[in-house]
């Protein structure tokens, strides 16, 4: 799309006449000067001002698991990219059921988006660490990169170093744990990520207790290993939840149950040194609470702002009805 640039005014050209005893005349070399002014002039009211560029959001799903309505990865990024349909300035591109064949899709994305299992089946460690080396490529040339679920899970000795690079922490087994649980996030920080987000209650299998950059607890905003890290969702489990039982293993861990009272970060973000942005999300385990307004518009505000679009200060408005919460569900028995 090209817009235009009102007309600029320039002032009036005084142009000195050569008077003769009959008639007035241009010389020559005054006749080309005018007509040079008024070719500028026309070009300065006609000339296209090139609108931005949109950014370009790919959002990446993973292979069918877990049972119905959970780890619905291929159904929650078709439905989250269609609450982005219209957003101004922002294209989405959708990849189903793991890392795609054909690369080149990948071009131009100013944020790529992993919604998947994790661990060593993680789509990004796969091919003895190629596409991690194409995944470290685009964070060093400020490309956002963000982790949901599961898909914030790796194996450290893979990928610990670099998940705490990209998007600032990841879930270790039996450091962090993952019990199902309802967090009552009463209060956010002044971020993008929470323009007009409200207090919500919602259970889920939230995952908590990160191993994070720089060893910090990740319950406040700090700046660690060149990263300006920012909690977004934080809520302090109940002495019952800590005890367990957690989805697996059932726990309980005795380093979790000994920071009882403890506030913890369930989503965060980060600014990178070379400019690039990152964000963690734990939950999205069932597929249903994207029908929650709060919890849907906090993931929908992380996925604009990853790409340095401009999040609305009200945040990004969608609605879901129970037929597209219904649509594009994986068949499982």
């Amino acid at each position: 799309m090209q817009t235009f640039n009102a007309p600029t005014l320039i002032p009036s050209l005084s142009i000195p006449i050569a008077m003769k005893p009959t008639r007035n005349t241009l010389s020559p070399s005054l006749l080309m000067a005018a007509l040079a002014a008024a070719t500028l002039f026309a070009q300065t009211i006609a000339r296209p001002t090139i609108a931005a560029e949109p950014k370009t959001l790919v959002l990446m799903a993973g292979k069918p698991s877990h049972p119905p309505r959970m780890h619905e990865f291929n159904a929650g990024v078709q439905l989250l990219a269609k609450c982005l349909e219209g957003y101004p300035d922002l294209k989405v591109k959708v990849l189903l059921n793991g890392w795609p064949a054909d690369e080149s899709v990948f071009d131009g994305a100013d944020a790529i988006v992993f919604y998947m299992d994790g661990g060593a089946r993680h789509e990004v460690v796969q091919e003895s660490g190629r596409r991690m080396k194409m995944v470290d490529a685009w964070a060093d040339k400020g490309v956002g990169l963000g982790f949901m679920h599961f898909g914030v899970e790796v194996v450290p000795e893979q990928a610990g170093n670099e998940f705490r690079k990209w998007i600032g922490g990841h879930y270790e087994h039996m450091f962090s744990c993952n019990p199902i649980w309802g967090p009552k996030f009463t209060s956010f920080p002044d971020h993008p990520v929470t323009r007009g987000v409200e207090p919500f209650e919602i259970k889920d299998e939230w995952y908590f207790n990160m191993r994070f950059a720089g060893g910090i607890p990740g319950g406040e905003a700090a700046e660690t290993e060149g990263l300006k890290f920012v909690p977004i969702l934080v809520a302090a489990p109940s002495d019952e939840v800590r005890d367990g039982p957690y989805v697996y293993p059932k726990g309980p861990y005795e380093h979790i149950q000994a920071n009882k009272g403890r506030a913890e970060t369930m989503m965060w973000t980060v600014q990178r040194p070379a400019g690039g942005r990152g964000f963690g999300f734990t939950g999205g385990h069932f597929h249903d609470n994207w029908g929650n307004e709060q919890f849907r518009k906090v993931v929908l505000n992380a996925l604009v702002w990853l790409t340095k679009a401009e999040v609305p200060p009200t945040g990004v408005a969608s609605t879901v009805n129970e037929e597209q919460l219904n649509a594009n569900l994986d068949p499982k028995r």
